[in-house]
C-alpha cells in the first residue's frame, strides 16, 4: 500500500526565479523523462513510481522545450516561471547556502503581508467571517505553539 496522503497539501504557481528554473532546464535537458507532470499519473502497481504503461521516454529539451515549460508543468503548476532574479525577494531561490541564511523567508513574508494587504483578497470575506479570518500577528503566532502543546498533551508548562 503506497502512502500518498502528502498529495493532499500542495503549493501552487510559487514564483521561482528566472535563474533558478534556466538553470534547472539547462541542467536536465539532456535528460529523459517519460511524463510532463511528475505531480500525478504515475503506475505505483509496484509500490514506486514507474512510468505508466505505454508511454515512451524522451529528452526534457523535447518533453519541455523552453525553461518555463519545465518549471511550470513538472510538478503541476506548482511554481511559476517568474521574471523576477535572485535576490529580489519576489521569487523563490531553489539553490541557496543555508550559512547564509533562508532568501525564501523574505519571499514568504512579502506574500502574506501583499495578500493579508491587498483589498481584492479582504472584498472576498463574508464581513461575518472578516474578523475570525484574519491573521494573527507574528507574536500571536509565537504565543500559539505553547498552547497547542498544553491542548495536545494536556499538561502545564512548568
Amino acid at each position: 500500500q503506497v502512502d500518498s496522503s502528502w498529495r493532499r497539501e500542495r503549493i501552487l504557481q510559487v514564483p521561482l526565479c528566472r535563474e533558478d528554473c534556466e538553470q534547472w532546464w539547462e541542467d536536465c535537458k539532456d535528460f529523459v523523462t517519460c511524463k510532463e507532470d511528475w505531480h500525478k499519473g504515475w503506475n505505483w502497481a509496484t509500490g514506486t513510481n514507474r512510468c505508466p504503461w505505454g508511454s515512451l521516454c524522451r529528452p526534457f529539451r523535447e518533453v519541455f522545450p523552453q525553461p518555463k515549460d519545465l518549471c511550470e508543468k513538472i510538478w503541476s503548476h506548482s511554481y511559476s516561471y517568474s521574471r523576477w532574479q535572485r535576490g529580489s525577494g519576489r521569487c523563490i531561490q531553489m539553490w541557496f547556502d543555508p550559512a547564509q541564511g533562508n532568501p525564501n523567508v523574505v519571499v514568504a513574508k512579502y506574500y502574506a503581508w501583499k495578500r493579508r494587504t491587498s483589498p481584492s483578497w479582504r472584498d472576498n470575506l463574508a464581513p461575518e467571517l472578516d474578523r475570525a479570518c484574519s491573521p494573527l500577528p507574528w507574536p500571536g503566532l509565537v504565543l500559539l505553539v505553547p498552547l497547542v502543546l498544553v491542548v495536545t498533551f494536556g499538561r502545564s508548562w512548568k
